[in-house]
């Protein structure tokens, strides 16, 4: 595919009315009212040495005071965070994103905390079969969750809702979660839309392949709501997938042969898989090399991960391909939103990956709000506040999405791995992102009907 019709940087072409708004809500936040996206200011000043990319930071000295909610005091704020780093299966899983919140609450409270108050961050490890109990526990000790990300959100949507605890998180699964009431997320997934750029121009890339589709994703609701999403949408793609469709144990299997086996029996040239890097996705890998069967792997973007990249000394990750609306991290010369979240990290010996990237992103869409609201600070108005905003990209971390509508946006790159480096393949333009208004599909279908969505999009599922 050429760069031409799709290709876009992050500011010109299709995402300048995106700009605008974001432009627009700043300049309504600068004066008390909502809170922001991506601060729009770099065209004005020079940025500080706080700001994010091209976000002013919501972060510094104040006065705010007053005990207003759980988890506020006249100099604190008391927020949850977590991850499933604890799953036996899989140890560690998913804990660069809290690597990143410890990163970003340190270089918050160093500018002063918000409004004057310091941010204290509570761990929480849900071990994925946890969730409910983790969620209890958060309930009666923190003002909100920021940040946090666990594979079985489902589980514990009914706890949350009932004790009115507020999230941000790093990322949601569910649809009982993804259309959460009290929730506003920095990269929409919700139940009903679904931002397929990567489908069409894979589809696009390699148009033969494409119509010799499969899946494969883990025997539990979350890969098993993720695979069927975008199957969905890759349908609308111009994708074409096989009936041999492989369901494996979220535990791991002792003999991954069987699964490729059928696969390749099946002629599948390009295979989605839902599931997490290690060590499932490295043992299919390897398996698949041990049988002669090599094809495209289409990912999610929890695989745009370091330490999976170190894995691939082998090449047997090599046909692997990761669907991402965030910029990759070899960009941060192009992008200087990446350049700021690599400078953070490093400086507190974080692990980097695309969740900790969001998980960055949801602590400063957070912290927007939290600013805007001042003195008088209750979830209510955090959220209420993050409501309004309607194009957020995190300084230029990430393509525009739209959190107050809970709609993802309509922009995306791909990456493939080559040894132990990602490097952006499309759009071929390197520090560009696909774009167009025909990438954000609306979704129909079961997934959708498990949701119970009412008027307003919230899911009643799990309440």
């Amino acid at each position: 595919m050429g760069a031409g019709k799709h290709s876009r940087r992050p500011r010109i072409a299709l995402l300048t009315v995106a700009l605008v708004a974001v432009l627009s809500v700043f300049a309504v936040a600068c004066g008390g009212g909502r809170s922001d996206s991506s601060g729009g200011t770099a065209t004005t000043k020079a940025p500080a040495a706080t700001d994010f990319g091209t976000m002013a930071s919501p972060c510094g000295s104040g006065d705010a005071k007053g005990a207003t909610a759980q988890g506020v005091t006249d100099t604190s704020i008391t927020i949850g965070y977590g991850d499933d780093a604890g799953y036996a299966g899989a140890p560690g899983l998913n804990k660069e994103m809290s690597d990143a919140m410890k990163a970003m609450i340190k270089w918050c409270n160093d500018q002063g905390g918000i409004n004057g108050r310091q941010v204290v961050g509570k761990y929480y490890d849900a071990a994925i079969m946890n969730v409910s109990n983790v969620m209890t526990e958060a309930c009666s000790q923190v003002f909100m969750l920021v940040g946090e990300g666990w594979s079985l959100d489902s589980a514990q949507e009914k706890v949350r809702v009932a004790c009115n605890l507020a999230a941000v998180p790093t990322y949601t699964v569910s649809p009982q979660f993804a259309n959460g009431p009290m929730m506003v997320q920095p990269s929409p997934n919700p139940a009903d839309y679904y931002g397929a750029a990567n489908a069409f121009i894979f589809a696009e890339k390699h148009p033969e392949a494409v119509k010799k589709a499969a899946t494969m994703y883990a025997n539990y609701a979350a890969t098993q709501d993720s695979t069927e999403k975008a199957v969905i949408a890759y349908k609308q793609a111009g994708w074409t997938f096989l009936s041999c469709d492989q369901v494996y144990n979220i535990g791991g299997e002792s003999n991954w042969t069987p699964f490729l086996q059928r696969l390749k029996d099946c002629g599948a040239e390009v295979v989605y898989f839902s599931g997490s890097p290690n060590p499932n996705f490295q043992n299919v890998l390897d398996a698949a090399k041990a049988i002669g069967y090599n094809p495209m792997w289409m990912l999610e973007a929890n695989f745009y991960d370091s330490n999976f990249a170190k894995w691939n000394t082998s090449g047997n990750g090599d046909n692997v391909y990761v669907r991402m609306t965030y910029f990759p991290f070899d960009q941060a010369d192009k992008i200087p939103a990446v350049a700021k979240y690599l400078e953070i990290m490093k400086a507190n010996n974080a692990t980097t990956g695309l969740l900790s990237a969001q998980a960055t992103a949801a602590f400063l869409l957070w912290a927007q709000g939290v600013k805007t609201c001042g003195a008088n600070l209750t979830s209510d108005c955090v959220i209420g506040e993050l409501k309004k905003v309607t194009s957020y990209d995190a300084g230029g971390l990430q393509s525009p999405t739209n959190p107050g509508a809970n709609i993802p946006g309509d922009c995306g790159l791909i990456v493939k791995l080559t040894g132990t480096k990602y490097e952006q393949v499309l759009p071929t333009m390197i520090g560009t992102q696909a774009c167009d208004p025909k990438y954000l599909i609306k979704l129909t279908g079961p997934v959708v009907d498990r949701a119970k969505l009412d008027s307003n999009r919230i899911s009643q599922a799990g309440q």
